[in-house]
């Protein structure tokens, strides 16, 4: 069973991301890792240890990373997520404030050092926690297998969420992503041009009616449905960080080819762009895997089958 460690930043899909993660039986998840992003550093904590409790896998620890960007200022998306980060759900889930005094960083390199190429890292918020690792012991590149990334838009140009050629988690560090980007790590990039291709419409989330998680996912994607209608005229949410889980655990479901990318972090109109080079105009050797297609409909049904199973 591949060993992981799960980078995210808790709004409503890095929830779903989790349940799937554990639900699906097929990963051996080392513990959760917890970044600013999506909502503050405290509000992913909370949020990760109600989702946890939700389940019933406490036994899975969080570890508290990064509460800022490395350079930049930092962005939420409270508009998606709602107030809380996960649309108001699991208000009547407590939990208490007892965290682990190891630092994320620290321990993704405790972890990959004590598991030498036998350790996936999936990561589903800003590049923070990877970056700070890298910085303190560049030898992660040697000891991870693989990073699978939610993050980036190669194909569609325009069709960012955060801008027109940015995806928020890239965005939210660009000079992270630079960082792990050239670190020599075996990356995987699943980009917004892909994950938008799979969305869990309210329709379909009728087949979870009866089963342990249909009230949260509905009540929870409310105000995500909400933003996708508006933009997108979708009563659904898109399964971005699920869509990671489903690639760490059956990378066929998506097509990718080998190519370099390269993070803007100069440009005010295109922060946190990146930029695949398909043509190799610039001569490089590629630096990681770009998904660029996705069986969505299969892998839809994956998820929702994984959920009704638990």
């Amino acid at each position: 069973m591949k060993k992981v460690i799960l980078d995210v930043d808790t709004g409503i899909d890095d929830a779903y991301a989790i349940i799937y993660a554990i639900e699906s039986k097929q990963l051996d998840l080392l513990g959760i890792t917890g970044v600013n992003g999506n909502v503050p550093i405290d509000y992913v904590m909370k949020n990760t240890k109600k989702i946890l409790k939700l389940i019933g896998n406490e036994e899975v620890k969080a570890y508290r990373g990064a509460s800022l960007p490395l350079l930049t200022e930092p962005n939420h998306e409270f508009r998606v997520h709602g107030k809380d980060g996960i649309g108001d759900a699991l208000d009547h889930i407590t939990v208490d404030d007892e965290e682990s005094d190891i630092f994320a960083p620290d321990f993704m390199i405790e972890q990959a050092k004590k598991h030498k190429g036998d350790i996936t890292f999936i990561m589903v918020g800003p590049l923070t926690n990877l970056a700070l690792a890298l910085r303190k012991e560049p030898r992660l590149a040697e000891w991870v297998s693989e990073v699978v990334i939610m993050g980036g838009l190669v194909t569609k140009a325009g069709m960012g969420n955060k801008l027109p050629n940015a995806e928020f988690n890239i965005f939210a560090d660009a000079e992270a992503a630079k960082i792990v980007f050239h670190s020599g790590l075996s990356l995987k990039l699943v980009g917004l041009d892909v994950t938008h291709k799979t969305f869990l419409t309210r329709e379909r989330m009728e087949e979870l009616k009866g089963t342990k998680y249909y009230d949260f996912i509905v009540e929870s994607s409310e105000v995500f449905r909400g933003f996708s209608k508006q933009k997108y005229g979708i009563d659904g949410c898109a399964l971005h960080d699920p869509l990671t889980i489903g690639v760490a655990i059956d990378s066929s479901i998506v097509q990718t080819e080998k190519h370099f990318v390269e993070v803007e972090t100069q440009s005010e109109l295109n922060y946190g762009q990146t930029i695949c080079d398909f043509r190799n105009i610039w001569k490089q050797e590629p630096n990681m895997e770009v998904c660029l297609d996705v069986e969505n409909e299969k892998f839809v049904t994956m998820f929702i089958d994984t959920l009704k199973q638990a």
